[in-house]
């Protein structure tokens, strides 16, 4: 198998309550749109966002280089914790389960960079649901992102009746 998309966007939501797991991928080459991108969120911390390589050990990144990007702002010291341990160690072991089922292929992973925008609930409060759901929702955004779902068909079947963990219309 070979990468030849220059950039695929996938989504993935697992989970139910606060420690369910919301988040998008973003996959491409070195030296394309996607390593600027990357290259400048890991260089531009901002109040209560700090992007940072995800890794599976100290010492150990993932790869392909994930950059774990917190969609929502650290509150407090139990939202961080939950945020840069179980979030964080479930998407770089949603990632590499990826490479080792051969979704991203091996071969290129030291040419690929990962982005991975994680929501953690400010409400959370169980990290193995946390760190289990983000693993399956990582694995579950980056087999979206390869076999560029959602088809058109399921978009236009969902149009009438949208809704979300935060809205369902009646």
């Amino acid at each position: 198998m070979s990468f030849g998309e220059p950039t695929l966007v996938g989504e993935g939501f697992v989970g139910s309550g606060p420690n369910a797991a919301h988040l998008n991928v973003v996959l491409g080459r070195k030296g394309g749109p996607v390593e600027t991108a990357w290259v400048t969120a890991l260089a531009t911390p901002r109040q209560g966002h700090a992007a940072f390589v995800a890794i599976l050990q100290p010492n150990v990144p993932v790869k392909p280089l994930t950059l774990f990007v917190n969609k929502a702002d650290i509150r407090g010291e139990e939202h961080a914790n939950l945020t840069w341990g179980p979030a964080q160690a479930g998407v770089a072991r949603g990632v590499a389960e990826a490479v080792a089922d051969g979704l991203v292929p091996g071969e290129e992973i030291d040419d690929l960079l990962l982005m991975a925008a994680v929501w953690v609930d400010w409400s959370a409060d169980d990290a193995g649901e946390v760190y289990e759901n983000n693993a399956r929702a990582t694995r579950a955004a980056l087999e979206a992102a390869v076999a560029r779902r959602p088809a058109l068909d399921e978009i236009l079947a969902a149009r009438e009746t949208p809704f979300n963990a935060f809205f369902r219309p009646r």
